[in-house]
This record gives structure tokens, sequence and C-alpha cells, in this order.
């Protein structure tokens, strides 16, 4: 059996592909892969912020189209990329074992985030990672930063940008770790919902073609990467938002950390639950947040991306 795979045409896209297909081959020796390059909406705009132009779905409709299509069997996506809500008449047919799910700072002159000199300019575009940025550092400047990670390591060299933070999974895959200057510890910069996870997914009703991926599945990761979700998904949140999240799995059950910021890092919010159903975690979590004044942050920033780049 051919099994076919769409993806995106970024180095770091190309490498989790091919990862997951020979992961799929030495599982299953009948198989053979072949990949289906597609440029999606978030590859060709990379002059406008995110929320502009349409959020996550951004980097993934394209591929999810031509699941629908039949053309291809699967895509491979880093699951923080993924919207929360599986497409219509998609699943997500396996996530593997998770990689790091730390941030990393790579600075110009080798300096950690303490070190960088006031007012130095740091390089990113998650609201997220800038919002948790400010509340370590307020006195830094934050510029947009988009493009793959070769790009972004372009114009960190070129002068663009004292420092920028990456995914340092990211980083890994590509070869790139020796670039880290200062791996962000989860006191200071907890990951987005998923981070460092990879997801493939397929059509609902694929049977054959998810009975072959559960060779891939990590039950823990899984369980984790759930609760990190349904937390994202309780309040509310999509792309643009300063939601964090992270769950590890214990013998006792599934201990999430959550953390919602205010966009200048004055007021950050954190709840931890732990529990056995990663859904229940999730939303038990986003309560405890909500009750903390989580939403009025939400709201606050929703209405200043609405002012800045419109409702639609």
């Amino acid at each position: 059996m051919n099994f076919v795979f769409a993806t995106r045409p970024s180095a770091l896209a190309r490498w989790q592909t091919n990862w997951v297909c020979q992961a799929l081959i030495a599982r299953h020796p009948d198989l053979s892969c072949t990949q289906q390059v597609i440029t999606t909406q978030g590859d060709r705009v990379l002059d406008r912020p995110l929320p502009e132009i349409g959020g996550k779905g951004v980097f993934t409709q394209e591929l999810e189209a031509e699941l629908h299509s039949g053309q291809v069997h699967a895509a491979v996506h880093s699951l923080k990329d993924l919207p929360v809500s599986d497409a219509p008449g998609l699943t997500v047919g396996a996530i593997p074992a998770r990689a790091e799910v730390r941030d990393a700072l790579v600075s110009r002159g080798g300096e950690h985030l303490a070190d960088l000199p006031a007012g130095a300019i740091v390089g990113t575009s998650s609201l997220r990672r800038s919002a948790q940025l400010l509340a370590a550092r307020p006195d830094l400047e934050i510029q947009p930063l988009r493009g793959n990670v070769e790009t972004r390591l372009r114009k960190l060299e070129a002068g663009q940008y004292d420092a920028i933070i990456l995914a340092g999974a990211g980083l890994q895959r590509l070869g790139l770790d020796a670039q880290v200057s200062e791996w962000l510890s989860l006191e200071l910069m907890l990951p987005a919902p998923g981070q460092g996870a990879l997801a493939v997914q397929c059509r609902a009703d694929d049977i054959p073609i998810l009975a072959r991926l559960a060779a891939l599945e990590d039950p823990d990761t899984r369980r984790a990467v759930t609760a990190e979700r349904a937390f994202l998904q309780a309040l509310g949140g999509g792309c643009a938002v300063p939601v964090a999240a992270y769950a590890s799995v214990n013998p006792e059950g599934i201990h999430l950390t959550g953390r919602v910021a205010a966009l200048d890092g004055r007021r950050v919010i954190e709840c931890q639950v732990q529990g056995s159903n990663p859904l229940l975690v999730g939303y038990q979590c986003a309560q405890a947040a909500n009750q903390q004044g989580a939403h009025k942050i939400l709201s606050a920033v929703q209405a200043a991306g609405e002012a800045e780049y419109g409702s639609s």
C-alpha cells in the first residue's frame, strides 16, 4: 500500500512528515509513502499577523481540503497549529510521543533573557510568548516575527532583532538546537497547548488508515494534550490569545497547569488541576482561571484584536 501524505513546504513540515513516514514503515513494512507538498495561506502571506489573515486555520485548510477530496490519506501537523475542534469529517488519527515542550531564546550575542539590555528588541508574533516575556521583562520591546524557522534565524542574524523566541522542538528536529542561547523554564514561559506534539490527521471514516496510524499513538501524550486543548477550548481561545498550558501524566492522573496573561504582562493568572479525565481537567482549570478573571483578560484581548484587524 502507498500511503500519501499532505505536507507543507517548510523544512520543518517536511521533517515531521518524513519522521511519521519512517515510523509507519518501521511498524508496517508493507507500506510505502509519498508526499504531496501543499502551500497554505499561512506559508504564502508573511507580511501580516496571523489574526489578520485568519488565525490557525491558515496553516491547515488547504491540507484538509486535500483530505476531503480523497487525494491524500493523511496530513502531519504541529499539534499546536491545529484548531481545537476537529474539522467536519476529519479526526486526529495518531498523536506520537511528544518531543521538547519548552520555548527557546536565541540571541545574537548568546545572552540569556535576564542579560538582554534594557529595551532589547525581541521577535515573536505569539501573544502567549510576548505576554509572558513582558511579565518577566517589562522593559523589552516586542516586535512581530513571521516565517519558517530558517527565515526567523536569518532575520536575527541580519540584526533586525536582539533575540527571538522559537519552539524548542522545531529547533531540535532541524538539528539547530546548538543555536539556543537559553531554554526557557516552564515557570517563566509555559508552552502553547499541544506544543512539541505531532498530530496525524485523516478522514474520520477511513478505518484502514486509522488502523495503520494506531501504531504511532502514545496514550500518555494524547491524554496530556487533550487536557491542554480542552483548557484552551473552554476559554473560547484560538491562536490569537495569550493562553498557555502544560499537562503531565503521572500515576495519580493528569496534572495540568494553565496560564492566561494580559498583553502587557502586568497580570498573569495561573491554575493547576489534577484528575483522571483530560476533558474534565481542562474544563476545571478553565473554570478556575475564569474565577480569577481570565475571561476579562481575554475579552480585552478580543476587543483589541477586533479594533486592530476587524471582527471577521
